[in-house]
């Protein structure tokens, strides 16, 4: 009776924990596209860094975690291959044509713009295609550890300093009657505010129920596999209900009227995004919080290649004259 209690309760923090992401994903405008887009018209990396910043909070909780005894079983690393870069193109372009990526889809659609529902119904359709679109071989798994995992007691004494210093000014600000929690009514979050929560939020559901993206909820849907699908299904409306939570308390949220042509375009877009994070595999949730801080190679190129594809996409529309307006690709 105790373990079903037990069992229950890290279900539950879990789903809260996924409703605080979708609320932070949205808040912060959390999206690869706007960061890239903030790159090339504004020539800040804030976004970028922000979510670089997300994977460093995730390896210094694993680290913790580690040292502790209370790591559970990692996802394998793969071989980086000729399809890890057809992956990270294919992830990169689908997330142009959707003008957001997996994360940033999440957070358009907690602000009203209901075209971005086709997203997840293409990557689910995209999850059911890859095998007829490529003929692709299985991904070579690898045995080797992460560098993080293995030297996870200096990873761990760096990882708590960076952490003070992270929040050491929002305590010194409560200290002084600044309360930290106004953050919590702020419209807008600073991207390294919410990629801080987005990776906190994904460490303490890892350690509880295990590794878990809403992508791959997606395809373990279109494999029909029933393995952990409960679940993650429950993650997933707890996400989305997190992200409508998150657009609604800052006013931010307009419904907007869904046209065939912005509903086509983001089924398009899903579709291709699913197509390259089974080719990589992995989406860009996945990478940017398992495989890049594990520092797995194959992670980062990936990420990389979708960062270069999206700017790529860009400078060709802006050249062709198609270009969507500035901050169009921000939610």
């Amino acid at each position: 009776m105790q373990d079903v209690m037990l069992i229950g309760a890290a279900v539950l923090v879990s789903v809260l924990c996924a409703g605080v992401m979708g609320f932070a994903i949205q808040r912060g405008a959390t999206c690869t596209v706007a960061a890239v887009d903030e790159v090339l018209v504004r020539r800040k990396a804030n976004r970028l860094v922000a979510m670089a910043e997300a994977s460093l909070w995730v390896a210094g909780g694993l680290a913790l975690a580690s040292v502790a005894g209370v790591l559970p079983v990692m996802p394998s690393a793969y071989a980086v291959s000729a399809w890890t870069v057809a992956g990270g193109v294919l992830l990169g372009v689908g997330a142009w044509i959707n003008q957001a990526c997996v994360f940033g889809a999440i957070a358009r659609l907690g602000s009203g713009e209901w075209r971005y529902a086709a997203t997840p119904v293409g990557f689910y359709v995209g999850c059911l295609t890859v095998g007829i679109a490529f003929d692709v071989p299985a991904a070579q798994p690898l045995d080797a550890g992460s560098p993080v995992l293995e030297a996870a007691g200096a990873v761990a004494l760096l990882f708590i300093a960076f952490a003070a210093w992270r929040i050491g000014p929002p305590l010194w600000s409560a200290s002084a009657g600044r309360s930290p929690v106004r953050l919590l009514g702020a419209r807008v979050w600073t991207p390294h505010a919410a990629t801080a929560v987005i990776g906190v939020t994904f460490v303490v559901t890892l350690l509880l129920v295990g590794t878990w993206a809403y992508t791959d909820v997606l395809a373990q849907l279109a494999r029909g596999s029933t393995m952990r699908l409960a679940l993650g299904a429950m993650c997933l409306a707890a996400l989305y209900a997190g992200a409508l939570a998150g657009g609604w308390t800052a006013g931010r949220w307009r419904a907007t009227r869904v046209t065939a042509g912005g509903a086509l375009r983001c089924f398009a877009g899903g579709v291709l995004m699913a197509w390259g994070s089974l080719l990589i595999p992995g989406s860009n949730d996945g990478l940017i919080l398992i495989g890049m801080p594990l520092l797995r190679p194959y992670a980062w190129l990936a990420f990389a290649t979708m960062c270069v594809s999206i700017a790529a996409a860009m400078w060709a529309s802006q050249r062709a004259g198609r270009s969507p307006r500035v901050g169009e690709a921000s939610p």
